[in-house]
């Protein structure tokens, strides 16, 4: 199981987009579930987007902030409330932590962000796994303790110029913010001209997964627009699919090279005794 974040740097790289398509693509055991929880600071889009507006904003991220000032198990239990079933089928396997719906909100939470980690963290043990969508400045600031206690962090940005440029300024931040804690790795959005390993070179990080500009299809998912034909099999859908996996990947190399060394425990309780 893992926590995952995803950041963006200026414009709109597609953060949510990518953040919606891990969640309905991501492969879990069966029992499991996946939760995305909208942390961007500037506001949560799926209701108003991918929901269409069919729930309204009383369940959503602002709720815990007054649920942590009463402490910890106040705040878990309000988390659990807050949830919402995205699947058609009504499995409750795949979730949605709705963001704040008024970016005026966002200073209020700053009292919630680090126990929110803790917890985002701690619910692995109940199969589940958390996608963090922190938008385009979430990493950053008083809720970037999201991304510093996240197995990887994900850098959304195209392949353009523009795109790239940001994505520089971006990767030497978190880098300084992470301090080699946590996996960083980016996603790129295929619409430019810059090519794959161009990208590497330039920017010194590794290409997790490079998803392909399709705007319509982005579209089904960022603002719930109509499904075109096959959309499921589609180009984008099977490019996010392929970067569920690779991410999944990255997490169990985090893992491993936290992991003790075999044998380190035995040594340990033979040592205390």
């Amino acid at each position: 199981m893992a926590v995952v974040a995803l950041a963006g740097g200026l414009g709109a790289p597609g953060v949510t987009t990518a953040a919606l398509g891990l969640l309905m693509t991501w492969p879990m055991p069966e029992g499991h579930r996946v939760v995305l929880a909208e942390a961007d600071p500037d506001g949560g889009a799926v209701l108003p987007g991918a929901l269409q507006g069919t729930l309204d904003n009383s369940r959503g991220m602002r709720n815990l902030a007054v649920a942590a000032r009463q402490g910890h198990g106040q705040l878990v239990d309000a988390f659990w409330r807050q949830l919402v079933d995205v699947t058609d089928a009504g499995t409750r396997d795949r979730l949605v932590l709705p963001g704040l719906y008024d970016p005026a909100h966002a200073s209020a939470m700053e009292p919630a962000w680090r126990p929110l980690s803790v917890l985002f963290a701690g619910i692995e043990e109940h199969g589940h796994d958390v996608i963090v969508d922190l938008g385009r400045r979430g990493a950053v600031g008083p809720s970037g303790v999201l991304a510093q206690k996240a197995d990887a962090v994900l850098l959304v940005a195209r392949n353009t110029l523009r795109g790239l440029q940001g994505a520089q300024v971006r990767i030497e931040a978190l880098r300084a913010s992470l301090g080699g804690r946590t996996e960083l790795g980016l996603l790129l959005v295929d619409e430019g001209p810059f090519s794959k390993e161009e990208v590497r070179r330039h920017l010194g990080v590794t290409v997790t997964a490079v998803l392909p500009w399709r705007p319509k299809e982005a579209a089904v998912l960022s603002d719930g627009a109509d499904q075109p034909r096959r959309f499921e099999s589609g180009e984008l859908m099977r490019g996010v699919r392929t970067a569920a996996v690779r991410v999944q990947e990255l997490v169990a190399i985090r893992r491993s090279r936290l992991a003790p060394p075999p044998g380190t425990a035995d040594v340990v309780v033979t040592g205390a005794r």
